[in-house]
């Protein structure tokens, strides 16, 4: 429980004034130890004859533990706290993105050609040719990431400016993973009108769109509104993503327990936006056996080709005033389960009414469907979206490669078969022979990825008439 290792998200640094007498800094010590707070270091900041200050650093559990031990070490004896800083607020300190010019003005000359008057003959030749704002702006190369900040991450309904610090980070992903400058766009307003209208209005200035922390079910016709009115990419990543990856991982799990993916049958729990996505996405990569429930119980079920008809409109096919039975009734027999709904929804048990083999995908955050320990002894393949246990299904995986290939050929759109060619190319970024229980997706970090589903997103977005440009892999991303 106190093994919090170096990668703790509650590490405090607190700087102190003891009295400067021998002992001091042991009480301090002897608290940490108490309260279960691992030490690190301790640093002399000044020091008279009456006393000493000291910065301490050390890892707590979680806010709550935190705020204890400032309490604890505040009610010692000749001990102050001058002041408390968390290093995950330090890093956000000033925001953690900013825009960077690629040429230096230090002369009137080049000042005189980035901004007036030279800058106008360029504006003269957009306005003869729009396209050419692809080759003369950052339009090329760069992505919206739009809010309107009401389902920020698992925490809910925030507000834009709660949403910001969020979006600066998936700007940063972008950025770092796939070279393409992305910008945070947080909107103070909830209705779906003006969200559809002020996207259309930003949007000459970018080449794609990332929807991203929008609640379900107004995202589904902010999406299908925008996709129909701009002829530039658009994804709604809380769905697309997460249904990316999610078919990506399961298709290297199948290969790992040796079933295919038509002769399964798949439980997902939790029809919210990334819910429904994923039935959509399985069913278009051929899966027959379906069924999804939510809170009421089973509200999804039929033979794949009805629901393959209509996966479109998969809101149609819900029946959540006549549910045909509880989650455990879905599970029985069942070979795969995906979770994206909340958290210690299912006993370790409940498992054991699966087939054998079964896999597991439990994705609420922070914590699963089931607990990680006790699920493991219980199912043959494992994953969850966190990054403290094997298989994490990170949406990071999925839109930088899609967003990198999309805007590689100028695509008009995200289509079905650019996600279905980024699933496979994800999937595949792991050779056969290495596949395990506990590899079937690749690490974040692994510089592979991006290119390769790039690389077939592009393909694919030639392949079904989207895409503007010739593609030239590669180009862009390795020119970054």
């Amino acid at each position: 429980m106190n093994d919090l290792g170096p990668y703790s998200n509650y590490r405090l640094t607190v700087r102190l004034e003891l009295a400067n007498k021998p002992g001091m800094f042991a009480n301090v010590a002897a608290v940490l130890a108490m309260e279960g707070a691992n030490l690190g270091a301790v640093d002399i900041v000044s020091a008279t004859s009456a006393s000493m200050i000291r910065d301490v650093t050390f890892d707590v559990r979680d806010e709550a533990h935190g705020e204890h031990v400032l309490m604890r070490l505040g009610a010692l004896s000749d001990v102050k706290v001058l002041s408390a800083s968390d290093r995950i607020f330090l890093l956000h300190l000033g925001g953690k993105i900013q825009v960077q010019s690629k040429v230096p003005i230090n002369t009137r000359n080049v000042l005189s050609m980035v901004y007036t008057p030279g800058v106008g003959r360029v504006s003269q030749a957009i306005a003869k040719d729009r396209s050419k704002a692809y080759a003369f702006t950052t339009k090329s190369n760069s992505v919206a990431v739009v809010t309107d900040g009401s389902a920020v991450l698992g925490l809910g309904n925030l507000g834009p400016e709660a949403a910001l610090p969020v979006m600066e980070g998936k700007a940063m992903l972008f950025r770092e993973l796939a070279g393409i400058d992305a910008w945070p766009i947080c909107l103070d307003t909830q209705e779906v009108d003006a969200v559809v209208r002020t996207v259309q209005a930003i949007a000459p200035g970018f080449g794609a769109i990332n929807l991203e922390d929008i609640s379900a079910p107004r995202c589904f016709e902010i999406e299908r509104r925008l996709k129909e009115s701009l002829a530039i990419p658009l994804m709604h990543d809380d769905q697309h993503g997460t249904a990316v990856v999610i078919l990506a991982a399961l298709t290297n799990a199948l290969a790992v327990v040796g079933k295919a993916i038509e002769d399964v049958w798949v439980v997902v729990n939790g029809l919210g936006a990334a819910g429904t996505a994923c039935c959509r996405m399985l069913l278009a990569a051929g899966v027959s056996h379906l069924v999804g429930c939510d809170k009421p119980g089973i509200i999804l079920q039929g033979d794949g080709e009805r629901l393959r008809a209509c996966r479109q409109d998969l809101l149609s096919c819900l029946t959540p005033l006549q549910p045909a039975g509880t989650l455990q009734d879905a599970l029985r027999g069942a070979d795969v389960f995906i979770g994206l709904s909340v958290g210690n929804l299912l006993k370790a048990e409940d498992l054991d009414l699966m087939a054998s083999d079964r896999i597991v995908f439990a994705m609420a955050n922070p914590d699963p469907e089931v607990s990680p320990e006790l699920a493991a002894s219980h199912c043959r393949i494992f994953a969850t979206g966190r990054s403290d246990f094997p298989n994490q299904i990170n949406n990071a995986l999925a839109f930088p490669g899609i967003f990198r290939g999309a805007l590689d050929v100028q695509a008009v759109a995200i289509n079905e078969p650019m996600k279905l060619a980024a699933a496979k190319a994800l999937a595949e970024s792991i050779p056969r022979t290495t596949l395990t229980e506990d590899y079937i997706i690749p690490s974040v970090f692994d510089k592979e990825v991006v290119p390769k589903v790039a690389k077939a997103v592009s393909a694919a977005a030639h392949e079904t008439g989207v895409a503007r440009r010739r593609n030239k892999i590669g180009d862009q991303f390795s020119s970054t």
